[in-house]
């Protein structure tokens, strides 16, 4: 049986509007990020986070 190792990593976020963030942290299980209106992106401000779930 193969084995399979988790890596935990640490994600800053600083949309405290977001169901996942806990103090600063990300505590989604999984992220996704895209582009943001570009073909390519070249900064971060061409990135969005897809995962962003509004605190209910």
């Amino acid at each position: 049986m193969k084995e399979v190792s988790l890596v935990t990593q640490s994600i800053k976020c600083n949309v405290t509007e977001c169901q996942y963030n806990s103090n600063i942290m990300c505590d989604a299980p999984m992220i996704q990020v895209n582009r943001n209106h570009s073909s390519q992106s070249g900064n971060s401000d061409e990135t969005k986070c897809e995962t962003f779930k509004p605190k209910g």
